[in-house]
């Protein structure tokens, strides 16, 4: 694979992602609008792995990075690319360099509109839209639906007792990412029957507070995994990422102050990565876009 890339006026080498400073990877997102903190790029480094797109003085012109989940699949995101080399091949010239080092694993990612004619070149099918619900937490939260179970507080040390769950709604094993999110977030479990159906993570993400993963097997228990996020932050800012397109679960969170502000497309490549089965768990609150 071409480690370096001539466009016009100047050239591109691949740099890997750890070796970068923060500050460029900060910059690099800044200027595309998007509001990962340096906080953010340094744990999803820690996550997966990756490359910049540098000229030969070291300035950052772009970024793509991959998530192994298990052996044989893998979420792709942070892929960047300034305005100057977006309309060069820079972001497919980056995505053949995820795909070398990806090797034979299932793909997916979240794609923003002015990316999902790339990724359907490079022979992502679209299977879903992603709702990117945000804003400020009122004062007093919509009435919620009676609870089936009862809501308990896990640590990080307590993955185990979520992660086969997780696998089932997920699709693959992401033991790995729950662990590194789990270090610095609040984590609510719903258990019936003594066991656990259902589980959230809230952690601080970009611009305020991230629910998810929010994992669940209906509308009712995952309006309660939210909601017993959501009431600790009256007046702050919140974020759910959701697939769900209408519910009460989605009439829940319209009405917890979280509208609308984006969406993006979730693709894949290989195997199908969406597989809802009736009766089973399934992921209701996305633990990013990178991350799926």
């Amino acid at each position: 694979m071409n480690r370096s890339v001539r466009l016009p006026f100047f050239e591109l080498l691949a740099q890997d992602i750890a070796d970068v400073d923060v500050k460029l990877l900060h910059a690099l997102s800044l200027a595309v609008g998007w509001s990962y903190r340096p906080k953010d790029w340094d744990l999803l480094r820690r996550a997966g792995s990756g490359l910049v797109a540098v000229d030969g003085i070291g300035r950052v012109f772009g970024s793509a990075m991959w998530f192994p989940h298990g052996d044989d699949f893998a979420t792709i995101g942070l892929v960047i690319t300034t305005p100057r080399i977006q309309a060069q091949g820079g972001g497919r010239w980056l995505m053949e360099q995820i795909f070398e080092q990806c090797g034979n694993r299932s793909l997916a990612l979240n794609a923003t509109r002015a990316a999902d004619r790339l990724y359907a070149s490079l022979g992502f099918t679209k299977e879903a839209v992603v709702y990117m619900r945000q804003g400020t937490v009122p004062p007093t939260l919509p009435a919620t639906p009676a609870l089936d179970g009862e809501l308990i507080a896990l640590s990080g040390d307590d993955i185990g007792q979520i992660a086969d769950l997780d696998m089932r709604a997920f699709g693959s094993d992401r033991r790995k990412v729950l662990t590194l999110l789990a270090q610095d977030a609040s984590i609510c479990a719903l258990r019936r029957g003594g066991e656990i159906v259902g589980y959230s993570l809230r952690r601080e993400f970009g611009r305020g507070q991230l629910v998810g993963p929010l994992v669940a097997r209906n509308d009712q228990d995952a309006i309660h995994l939210a909601a017993v996020h959501l009431k600790n932050l009256t007046g702050q800012f919140a974020r759910i990422d959701t697939r769900e397109r209408d519910g009460i679960f989605v009439e829940f969170l319209q009405r917890s102050g979280l509208d609308v502000a984006d969406t993006v497309t979730t693709m894949s490549k290989g195997r199908r990565f969406l597989n809802p089965k009736d009766r089973e768990p399934r992921v209701y609150g996305l633990a990013g876009h990178a991350l799926s």
